[in-house]
This record gives C-alpha cells, structure tokens and sequence, in this order.
C-alpha cells in the first residue's frame, strides 16, 4: 500500500527553522518526483518544492525561493524541505505529494492535480 507520511512541522518563532520530513512506505520514491504544497485557512493549495526523480532537478515557488531547500535520501526513502528565516505567512499545513514518470518544472511544483498519492500533512505555525 503506498503511503506517505510528513513529519517535522510544529511551532517556531519569526526567523526560525523547521526541517520537514517525508517518509515513504509501499513503493520506492527514487522513482517518483516528490513535491511539498501547503495550504493555509481559506487559501487554495499552494505548491512550494518539487524535486525530479530522474535528474534531481527541483523547482521553488518564489516566496519561499532562497530560504527553502528540499532534499531527497534515496537510502531512507525519504525527502525532507529545510525551512530557514520563517515568516508568519509561512504557516500553514503541509503535504507531501508523489508522482512517477514527472518532471518537476515550475508547472507541476505549482499545480496538485498532477500527484495522485498525498501525505495527511503537518502543521507548521510561526508566531512570536
């Protein structure tokens, strides 16, 4: 049974950092393009990172771009986003999404239709 499961979030201060982490059972995410969305209360799903199966390639959405960075571990089946200089308008929940035979571009980073397995999320909240 294919399962993710995102782990990591929490509640950190302004300026703070999270590393966000998604764990893979029942399939091999080498082979598949993993991408992180968050959605916020009463906001539309929003994509964040995505990262290439077949070159490692990845995408940023730009408000997150250069304080972002997102990772693969093939040996531990996992992919993580390291979250630096957290902002307020960062919180939100988290999902992970996975998808194979895709190249992560700024189309798929930004668009959850082209994912069909989802984590159930983790909320991440900055606040002073």
């Amino acid at each position: 049974q294919v399962q993710l499961v995102e782990s990591g979030g929490g509640l950190v201060q302004p300026g703070g950092s999270l590393t966000l982490s998604c764990a893979a059972s029942g399939f091999t995410l080498y082979y598949y393009t993993i991408a992180w969305f968050r959605q916020a209360p009463g906001k539309e799903r929003e994509g964040v990172s995505c990262i290439s199966s077949s070159d490692g390639s990845t995408y940023y959405a730009d408000s997150v771009k250069g304080r972002f960075t997102i990772s693969r571990d093939n040996a531990k089946n996992t992919v993580y986003l390291q979250m630096n200089s957290l902002k307020p308008e960062d919180t939100a929940l988290y999902y992970c999404a996975a998808e194979a035979h895709l190249l992560c571009t700024y189309y798929t980073g930004s668009n959850p239709l082209e994912y069909d397995y989802w984590g159930q999320g983790t909320q991440v909240t900055v606040s002073s």
